[in-house]
């Protein structure tokens, strides 16, 4: 069995790898990134008709003044950021499947127009349509030593890439003469172009959540 190797950060990596021992998969968490937050200030809630989070990472790196936007109508992307902006707190939170660019879609389909996008410093780029965009980074992913990645990827192994910054990175650290036996499972495919080329396989997820990459990485790994 090849073993699976998880490059998202902290906690989701931990998450992954449970998951994955519990479908009878050989894990091995291996951030790439770390999340660290930063400071910022929150602009009046009563500026905005609405609030849009693409990553869970927000929701624990933006701290009690998130708090204050609960009463706008709440958007996520992936089902994972919606679980995670419930739990703090946010009521009947929309669910978009896809990427920011369709949620913001359905956001002006409801006719919602000045929204609060906070996110991470390299959170990618949504294409707004009709809306008001006002994105503002309350987070930075900072880079890992990644220290045993090498080692990880002697042989043999599924590797799942959870974001474009994350295939970028591992473009750089793995050499082209060393991936023809490594597998990409890639959470969009923005992110599997990001990891260029000559592996032995690359798949992307039709949709960007935990439960369609880990039913790809299982069949790979078995």
């Amino acid at each position: 069995m090849r073993p699976l190797i998880i490059l998202r950060p902290e906690p989701g990596a931990g998450r992954t790898a449970a998951r994955a021992a519990r479908m009878g998969l050989t894990a091995h968490p291996c951030p790439l990134f770390e999340a660290r937050a930063l400071d910022w200030a929150a602009p009046s809630p009563g500026r905005f008709d609405a609030l849009l989070l693409t990553s869970a990472q927000t929701v624990r790196m933006a701290g009690p003044q998130l708090d204050q936007y609960r009463a706008l109508p709440a958007y996520a992307v992936g089902g994972a950021t919606a679980t995670a902006m419930e739990a703090a707190g946010f009521d009947a939170v929309t669910a978009g499947e896809t990427d920011g660019s369709a949620i913001a879609a359905r956001i002006a389909a409801d006719g919602y127009r000045t929204v609060l996008h906070p996110g991470g410093v390299d959170t990618a780029s949504i294409e707004p349509g009709p809306l008001t965009l006002h994105a503002i980074a309350v987070y930075a992913m900072i880079e890992t030593a990644a220290d045993g990645l090498n080692g990880l990827t002697g042989g043999e192994a599924v590797l799942m890439v959870h974001s474009p910054r994350a295939g970028k990175r591992l473009s750089a650290l793995i050499a082209e003469e060393r991936r023809g036996r490594l597998h990409i499972v890639a959470i969009s495919d923005a992110a599997l172009a990001a990891c260029g080329e000559g592996w032995a396989s690359v798949q992307a997820a039709e949709r960007p959540d935990d439960d369609r990459m880990l039913a790809l990485a299982r069949r790979l790994c078995e």
